[in-house]
Formats: C-alpha cells, sequence, structure tokens
C-alpha cells in the first residue's frame, strides 16, 4: 500500500468524481470488506470506492453530530484517513459500516468535549473579568418572538429540531442520531458505541424525551 500522504490525493479524486473502480457489466461490484482487501493490495481505486460509498453518509451523520457543516467535512475526511492508515489492523469481525461509524463517532465526541471545554473557558473568562476588558462568551439565547410569516414554520421547525439536537450530551446525541437520522439498528449502535443494546435503548428514549420538551411549540 502506497504512503499515507496520497489519500488526500484519493479523497480529493473521488470528490471531483474522477477516482472510480473500473467493473465490467457482467461482474457484481466488491463488497466493503473486498475493497478493503484490495486496498491493502495496493489498488488506490478500491479506496475510492470506499470513499465514494460512504463520504456522504459520514459527513452528513458528524454534521448532525456537530451542526457545523465545515467541520463535519474535515472529520469525514480525517475519519478516512484513519480508516487508510489502519486499513492493516481492520478485522472482519463486524461489518465495514460499523467500522467507520465507530471511528466517526469518536471523532465527532472528541470534538464536541473540546468544545465544551472551550465554552467553559469562555465562560469563566467572561464571569471573572474584573476590568470588562476579556472576551466573554458570546451568549446566543433563543429567540422566543412569535413567526412573523407562516411560510418560515417549517424552516424554523427544521432549525429548531437542529439546535435541539446540537444541545444534547454527546451520549445521548450519538444514539438517537445513529438510530433516528441513520436508521442504524440497535444491535449496530450497540457495535458503534461499544455498549449494550439495553444502555442504547435507554439513552435513546431519554434523548426523545429531552426532544419533545424543546420541541413542544413545533409538535
Amino acid at each position: 500500500m502506497s504512503a499515507i500522504t496520497s489519500t488526500d490525493e484519493l479523497l480529493f479524486s473521488t470528490a471531483t468524481g474522477t477516482a472510480s473502480v473500473s467493473v465490467s457489466p457482467s461482474v457484481e461490484p466488491l463488497s466493503d470488506h473486498g475493497l478493503l482487501e484490495a486496498t491493502l493490495a495496493g489498488d488506490e481505486a478500491a479506496f475510492a470506492e470506499l470513499v465514494r460509498r460512504y463520504r456522504n453518509q459520514i459527513t452528513n451523520f458528524v454534521y448532525r453530530m456537530t451542526n457545523d457543516y465545515e467541520l463535519a467535512v474535515d472529520l469525514a475526511q480525517e475519519t478516512f484517513m484513519r480508516v487508510y492508515g489502519a486499513a492493516e489492523r481492520y478485522q472482519t469481525n463486524y461489518a465495514f459500516s460499523t467500522y467507520i461509524y465507530r471511528i466517526a463517532t469518536n471523532l465527532a465526541i472528541s470534538e464536541l468535549r473540546r468544545r465544551k471545554r472551550r465554552r467553559l473557558v469562555s465562560l469563566t473568562t467572561f464571569f471573572q473579568g474584573g476590568d470588562q476588558t476579556g472576551t466573554g462568551c458570546e451568549l446566543d439565547p433563543p429567540d422566543l418572538r412569535p413567526l412573523q410569516d407562516a411560510a418560515y414554520v417549517e424552516d424554523e421547525r427544521r432549525a429548531a429540531i437542529a439546535r435541539a439536537i446540537a444541545s444534547l450530551p454527546e451520549k445521548y446525541r450519538a444514539p438517537l442520531v445513529l438510530r433516528d437520522v441513520e436508521e442504524r439498528s440497535y444491535e449496530e449502535i450497540a457495535c458503534i458505541l461499544q455498549m449494550s443494546e439495553g444502555t442504547v435503548k435507554s439513552r435513546i428514549n431519554r434523548a426523545r424525551a429531552f426532544l419533545r420538551d424543546k420541541l413542544k411549540a413545533y409538535l
């Protein structure tokens, strides 16, 4: 397998549609496992096909987790870089989709925790700044005014759902997004998050209850 630096080129060429796996119409496409095996054998087009298959899914999933599209694109690319870099250690015990979602989930949760730490530091600075010269945390209270035009109701509803999901603690956010947005099974979510199915179901129920409370005005 060639150097990891070539992955950037693979990701870019796949995004622009210039890299693909040539498959004869009479030959069935390779499975995800088959593509990763071909990648290990030095077939970079096989890895480009994996990127093509999962790029949109992973980007959308991370966006739902972070509510930041540019960050989602960056973390999706980092996810594929890690898959490529660890290809030799990949085990076929689980579906490839489980493996890649686990990596993406861990990256998203790490970013959410970094954000939380930054917010705590900013808030501490804001409230303890005796000389009033510190740069405090920018507070963004919800706009509780009634909507002026019914045409915006659906857009506002979608935005409210995104904000509500983004306000969930990561331990509830990840299973909820995997189940209700990505439509993954409880079994696969348990494998991705490395916890029992009972814990997954409990956290999803808690997350749904939280969202119902947050979104009363839109239900």
